[in-house]
């Protein structure tokens, strides 16, 4: 279960008197998820019940969630559905549990979808669910630049040389130098907020109709176009890392519906394909060989194979894609 930081009832009950959304029936620790931890909370007020969400972030201090708890009232007040602090009584929507900040949110009751499940409807619903996001976020006032981005993939691809075979080696650094000869290009591709890491298992269905993208934990200022490549090299794959090249094409006609894609970004696809295929291979290599250790003392977390994404990296080498 992902609860790392455990919270009992009197202490549920004292953060809640700082809200109007009545009292405490019920609540349970979350399973899933591997960053932080988060509590389903059931109240009633006025004979009525409402579910709402926990969370406790493990990994952000305090001074990096102003960005995210903005973000996601912004987007929420523009139509776009994702989990966004509720404010208590004073305005207030950042608090603090347990020396963790904290924020309550609304439950969404959808589902995720196995990886076996998606068709290229559901590949159209997050494409047009993203392009949504990502014109949301045009106009949104604060920046925030990745965790994980270009110089970060930059010193840890050289950190871990020494631990990859030689093949392996010359693979990451092709492939972070190659993103260094986009950037250097005469023409700009679009910035702008993205989501980050927009999984399938970031968004919930009720049935065929995307309910609500989850997690918005990674968003920061990059390419859009960056943005869609990670949902095409995920959403679009199979286990083997081959792409479908059906759902793929309609993930990329549904965005392209609701915000354009220039010249230009046709151009970066199959290049920014790769770099996003190499950018969570990474991510994903430095767990797997015990460089780095969770945060959490004492406290085993779920790791992911990285060959999952070194595959999807080699299927796009050998068959770029086109828009």
């Amino acid at each position: 279960m992902a609860v790392y930081t455990s919270i009992n009832r009197p202490q549920l009950d004292a953060l809640l008197e700082d809200y109007t959304l009545g009292q405490l029936v019920d609540f349970s620790g979350i399973e899933g998820g591997i960053e932080n931890s988060n509590f389903f909370v059931t109240l009633e007020q006025n004979g009525q019940q409402s579910d709402y969400v926990l969370t406790l972030f493990e990994e952000l201090g305090q001074d990096e969630m102003p960005f995210f708890v903005e973000l996601g009232q912004w987007l929420q007040a523009r139509g776009v559905t994702v989990p966004h602090a509720i404010a208590d009584r004073n305005g207030i929507a950042l608090k603090q549990l347990c020396g963790k900040p904290a924020m309550f949110q609304p439950r969404f009751h959808g589902r995720h979808l196995e990886r076996a499940q998606i068709r290229a409807e559901h590949c159209a619903e997050i494409g047009r669910a993203l392009a949504r996001f990502h014109l949301a976020g045009e106009d949104f006032y604060l920046k925030r630049q990745a965790q994980r981005g270009v110089f970060w993939w930059r010193r840890e691809s050289q950190a871990i040389r020494h631990l990859l075979t030689p093949e392996d080696a010359e693979l990451l650094q092709q492939e972070v130098a190659l993103f260094d000869t986009l950037r250097e290009q005469p023409f700009g591709l679009p910035l702008g907020i993205i989501h980050g890491d927009l999984f399938h298992d970031n968004a919930l269905f009720v049935g065929d109709r995307l309910e609500a993208i989850l997690d918005i934990y990674n968003a920061a200022t990059a390419f859009l176009l960056f943005d869609l490549a990670i949902v095409a090299n995920d959403w679009c794959s199979d286990d083997q890392g081959r792409i479908d090249p059906i759902r793929e094409q309609a993930l990329i006609r549904a965005y392209a519906g609701v915000r354009a894609l220039s010249d230009e970004e046709k151009a970066a696809w199959p290049v920014l394909t790769r770099t996003a295929a190499m950018r969570f291979w990474l991510s994903r290599l430095i767990p797997w060989l015990g460089v780095e250790q969770s945060s959490r003392s004492g406290i085993e977390t779920r790791l992911k194979d990285p060959a999952e994404f070194r595959r999807i990296l080699l299927q796009r080498i050998e068959i770029p894609p086109m828009i």
